[in-house]
Protein backbone atom coordinates (compact mmCIF):
# COMPACT_ATOMS: atom_id res chain seq x y z
CA UNK A 1 0.00 0.00 0.00
CA UNK A 2 1.44 3.36 -0.54
CA UNK A 3 2.42 5.88 1.63
CA UNK A 4 -0.28 8.79 2.21
CA UNK A 5 1.75 11.58 1.57
CA UNK A 6 1.13 14.13 4.79
CA UNK A 7 -0.42 17.28 4.97
CA UNK A 8 1.62 20.61 5.25
CA UNK A 9 0.28 23.26 7.72
CA UNK A 10 1.73 27.01 6.78
CA UNK A 11 0.98 30.81 6.96
CA UNK A 12 0.38 33.09 4.32
CA UNK A 13 -1.16 36.35 3.72
CA UNK A 14 -4.98 36.66 3.73
CA UNK A 15 -6.28 37.07 0.49
CA UNK A 16 -9.41 38.41 -0.79
CA UNK A 17 -10.82 34.99 -2.31
CA UNK A 18 -10.18 33.68 1.89
CA UNK A 19 -12.85 35.96 3.46
CA UNK A 20 -16.26 34.07 2.20
CA UNK A 21 -14.16 30.95 3.75
CA UNK A 22 -13.04 32.57 6.62
CA UNK A 23 -16.64 34.30 6.88
CA UNK A 24 -18.64 30.74 6.87
CA UNK A 25 -16.21 29.90 9.48
CA UNK A 26 -16.84 32.00 11.76
CA UNK A 27 -20.80 31.93 11.63
CA UNK A 28 -20.76 27.87 13.11
CA UNK A 29 -23.03 28.15 16.15
CA UNK A 30 -20.24 25.78 18.32
CA UNK A 31 -17.52 27.70 17.32
CA UNK A 32 -19.04 31.08 17.91
CA UNK A 33 -20.20 29.63 21.61
CA UNK A 34 -16.93 28.32 22.66
CA UNK A 35 -15.22 31.87 21.31
CA UNK A 36 -18.16 33.65 23.09
CA UNK A 37 -19.23 35.82 20.23
CA UNK A 38 -22.22 36.70 18.30
CA UNK A 39 -22.08 35.42 14.35
CA UNK A 40 -22.30 39.02 12.64
CA UNK A 41 -23.73 40.02 8.80
CA UNK A 42 -21.27 39.69 5.64
CA UNK A 43 -20.99 43.54 5.69
CA UNK A 44 -20.06 43.56 9.55
CA UNK A 45 -17.57 40.89 8.64
CA UNK A 46 -16.01 42.23 5.81
CA UNK A 47 -15.88 45.93 6.98
CA UNK A 48 -14.42 44.48 10.15
CA UNK A 49 -11.59 42.26 8.52
CA UNK A 50 -11.01 44.99 6.17
CA UNK A 51 -10.35 47.80 8.45
CA UNK A 52 -8.16 45.27 10.59
CA UNK A 53 -6.22 44.04 7.54
CA UNK A 54 -5.67 47.49 6.33
CA UNK A 55 -3.64 48.59 9.93
CA UNK A 56 -0.20 48.21 9.14
CA UNK A 57 0.42 46.98 12.83
CA UNK A 58 -1.92 43.91 11.54
CA UNK A 59 0.09 40.47 10.69
CA UNK A 60 -3.41 38.27 9.23
CA UNK A 61 -3.10 35.28 7.78
CA UNK A 62 -4.70 32.49 6.73
CA UNK A 63 -4.02 28.69 8.06
CA UNK A 64 -4.00 26.61 4.89
CA UNK A 65 -3.43 22.87 4.59
CA UNK A 66 -1.40 21.25 1.74
CA UNK A 67 -2.53 18.35 0.41
CA UNK A 68 -1.93 16.11 -2.09
CA UNK A 69 -4.91 17.46 -3.98
CA UNK A 70 -4.77 20.94 -3.37
CA UNK A 71 -4.84 23.36 -0.43
CA UNK A 72 -7.53 23.76 2.32
CA UNK A 73 -8.58 27.07 3.89
CA UNK A 74 -8.20 25.75 7.57
CA UNK A 75 -8.79 28.49 9.46
CA UNK A 76 -7.43 32.31 10.30
CA UNK A 77 -4.71 33.66 12.74
CA UNK A 78 -3.91 37.21 13.56
CA UNK A 79 -1.83 39.60 15.35
CA UNK A 80 -3.51 42.69 15.61
CA UNK A 81 -3.14 46.58 17.70
CA UNK A 82 -6.17 46.85 20.27
CA UNK A 83 -5.30 50.42 22.06
CA UNK A 84 -2.09 50.23 22.02
CA UNK A 85 -1.33 46.43 23.02
CA UNK A 86 -0.79 43.90 20.24
CA UNK A 87 -3.06 40.79 20.42
CA UNK A 88 -3.44 37.54 18.55
CA UNK A 89 -6.67 35.66 17.93
CA UNK A 90 -7.32 32.78 16.08
CA UNK A 91 -10.14 30.48 14.73
CA UNK A 92 -9.95 26.93 13.04
CA UNK A 93 -13.06 25.62 10.63
CA UNK A 94 -14.56 22.89 13.17
CA UNK A 95 -13.58 19.79 10.85
CA UNK A 96 -9.97 20.64 12.08
CA UNK A 97 -10.27 20.91 15.75
CA UNK A 98 -8.59 18.64 18.51
CA UNK A 99 -5.42 17.81 15.68
CA UNK A 100 -3.36 19.99 17.09
CA UNK A 101 -3.43 22.56 14.25
CA UNK A 102 -4.29 26.30 16.24
CA UNK A 103 -0.86 25.29 18.24
CA UNK A 104 1.05 24.60 14.81
CA UNK A 105 -0.41 28.23 13.47
CA UNK A 106 0.74 30.02 17.03
CA UNK A 107 3.83 28.61 17.00
CA UNK A 108 4.10 29.88 13.22
CA UNK A 109 2.86 33.34 13.87
CA UNK A 110 4.81 33.64 17.41
CA UNK A 111 7.93 33.01 15.35
CA UNK A 112 6.79 35.35 12.76
CA UNK A 113 5.62 38.18 15.20
CA UNK A 114 8.64 38.70 17.62
CA UNK A 115 7.28 41.77 19.56
CA UNK A 116 6.25 41.35 22.76
CA UNK A 117 4.55 41.45 24.97
CA UNK A 118 1.67 39.76 23.07
CA UNK A 119 -2.13 39.33 25.05
CA UNK A 120 -4.43 37.35 24.25
CA UNK A 121 -8.33 36.49 26.00
CA UNK A 122 -10.12 33.40 25.89
CA UNK A 123 -13.81 32.17 27.17
CA UNK A 124 -13.38 30.99 30.33
CA UNK A 125 -15.35 27.63 28.87
CA UNK A 126 -13.45 27.41 25.69
CA UNK A 127 -11.11 25.31 27.35
CA UNK A 128 -9.38 24.38 24.50
CA UNK A 129 -8.02 27.15 23.44
CA UNK A 130 -6.84 28.19 27.20
CA UNK A 131 -4.55 24.90 26.51
CA UNK A 132 -3.22 26.10 23.82
CA UNK A 133 -2.02 29.49 25.11
CA UNK A 134 -0.54 27.95 27.96
CA UNK A 135 1.45 25.39 26.13
CA UNK A 136 2.35 27.94 23.68
CA UNK A 137 3.84 30.36 26.57
CA UNK A 138 1.07 32.19 27.53
CA UNK A 139 0.47 33.02 31.37
CA UNK A 140 -2.91 33.71 32.82
CA UNK A 141 -2.94 37.68 34.14
CA UNK A 142 -6.45 38.02 35.41
CA UNK A 143 -10.03 36.89 34.28
CA UNK A 144 -12.76 38.81 34.14
CA UNK A 145 -16.59 38.93 32.95
CA UNK A 146 -17.04 40.54 29.03
CA UNK A 147 -19.46 42.45 28.58
CA UNK A 148 -21.95 42.13 26.05
CA UNK A 149 -21.64 43.44 22.68
CA UNK A 150 -22.93 43.12 19.30
CA UNK A 151 -20.38 41.16 18.93
CA UNK A 152 -19.54 39.69 21.78
CA UNK A 153 -21.90 37.39 24.54
CA UNK A 154 -20.90 38.47 28.08
CA UNK A 155 -18.81 35.64 29.70
CA UNK A 156 -16.16 34.88 31.83
CA UNK A 157 -13.04 36.02 30.00
CA UNK A 158 -9.43 34.76 30.69
CA UNK A 159 -6.78 37.43 29.80
CA UNK A 160 -3.54 35.93 28.62
CA UNK A 161 -0.02 37.37 28.08
CA UNK A 162 3.57 36.72 26.68
CA UNK A 163 5.89 38.49 27.42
Amino acid sequence: MPAVAPEVLRLRPTLDADLPILYAQQQDPESCRLAGTKPRSWEAFESAIRRSLADPRTVGRTIVLERAGGEVVAGGISCFVVADEDYVGYGLAREHWGRGLASRALALLLAEVTRRPLRATAAAHNIASCRILSRSGFRVVGTRMGEETERYVGCEVIDFVLE
